[in-house]
């Protein structure tokens, strides 16, 4: 008798093939099942419902919070928790099992606002900013992206020109997670010395941001259009540790690293969920997973999850030792988000029928990580970084 809905384990068991876990210490290791548990017990039994709803579970920042997940490398003079970027990639992993918007978010409010905020700016706007994002009193957003302009930012018509102590902003931003919840935002704009980096405050006069509705990707998180209309902006809100291009390319090389790691989560979310379905579904009497072309898939799965794995173990040494290149994290951005996403949809597949449904993640995720595949650099974007990296030739340029 065939089975219509065969039982699933609902305890997750994270991949480790190759036992990477001897590769971590033990704080890192604690930090990775802190975090594993939280989403098992706070992410997993209201994703699904926040997702259908178009809705971010904001119940979860506090909890985040109080966990030192928003911007843990930071040093804990600014109230964070001084982690070290394994532990942090770590963080993302097991945040984007539970869900992409989820990672998403702690990945702009620590490595697209946090971070460039103490790289760049002034003690006192890091005195002042920090230790409320750390404790998600304060939320934050990365304002780079523009409506005509993605992948090219040196295309940014977004201005900034000096008005005696403050500057006039004008401009627009798209695509911007957490913009209509943020507190602060971290706009770049072009002005007359080069690209450079102002924090809006929600509630200035000229600045709103309008939510983007209708998504099919990422609909358990914020996704805002931000539009500046003659914004007056105090200089002492002006990033002055950076001018140039540099400042918000290097922004995006941190949120990247954790992307690299988060995806191999949601992997690891379509994997274990395959593998538990295709045990428990009976057909021609017999389970799924006996047959061949079904343990090919799980082959795959685990071999390139666990080759993603590796990729992000090395990646993270690479920072740690500060030998990191930007180039280093495209190929794990665009390694790791392209075999997740081909994972989620081979996963999508073993289900059959089922897997289009909320009863079941891996749609969830494929529809997540066709997003992740697009932002913070398209997996072309990426493809021609490396091809420059090893020829010399600027193809796009």
């Amino acid at each position: 008798m065939t089975s219509i809905l065969p039982e699933t384990s609902t305890t997750f068991r994270g991949l480790d093939y190759y036992d990477m876990d001897d590769l971590l210490t033990e704080e890192e290791i604690m930090v990775r099942d802190m975090t594993r548990n939280f989403v098992s017990e706070h992410v997993m039994p209201v994703i699904e419902e926040a997702y259908e709803n178009a809705e971010f579970p904001r119940h979860l920042i506090k909890l985040v919070a109080d966990l030192g997940l928003l911007g843990p490398t930071l040093p804990e003079e600014y109230g964070c928790a001084g982690m070290g970027p394994i532990a942090y990639g770590l963080i993302c992993q097991e945040l984007e099992r539970g869900d992409s918007g989820l990672r998403s978010f702690v990945s702009v409010q620590g490595s697209l606002v946090m971070w460039p905020i103490f790289a760049y700016g002034s003690e006192e706007q890091k005195r002042r900013w920090l230790p409320e994002m750390a404790a998600g009193r304060a939320i934050g957003c990365f304002g780079l992206t523009e409506p005509d302009h993605g992948s090219d930012p040196g295309g940014m018509e977004t201005r900034a020109k000096r008005d005696g102590d403050d500057w006039i902003v004008n401009g627009a931003k798209m695509w911007i997670t957490n913009g209509t919840i943020a507190d602060v935002a971290l706009v770049w704009a072009m002005t007359d010395d080069g690209v450079q980096g102002f924090l809006l405050e929600k509630g200035m006069d000229g600045f709103t941001a309008p939510e983007q509705k209708r998504k099919f990707s990422l609909r358990a998180s914020v996704t805002s259009e931000l539009v500046m209309d003659h914004v007056r902006v105090p200089d002492a809100n002006r990033l002055p540790g950076v001018k140039g291009l540099k400042g918000p390319l290097s922004c995006l090389s941190q949120a990247r690293f954790g992307i690299a790691w988060g995806v191999t989560g949601a992997a690891m979310a379509c994997y274990d969920e395959a593998l538990n379905y295709t045990k428990g579904r009976v057909q021609f009497g017999k389970p799924l997973a006996s047959f061949q072309l079904i343990q090919a898939k799980l082959a795959e799965m685990v071999s390139e999850i666990t080759k993603s794995q590796l990729v992000q173990w090395r990646l993270g040494k690479l920072k740690e030792a500060g030998k990191i290149r930007p180039q280093h994290v495209s190929l794990a951005k665009r390694n790791n988000v392209h075999q997740a996403l081909k994972i989620a949809r081979t996963a999508r597949d073993m289900l059959g029928a089922n897997g289009i449904t909320a009863e079941y993640q891996c749609m969830r995720h494929m529809c997540n990580l066709e997003s992740v595949y697009t932002y913070e650099g398209t997996h072309s974007i990426h493809t021609l970084i490396l091809g420059q990296d090893v020829t010399g030739i600027a193809a796009y340029s």
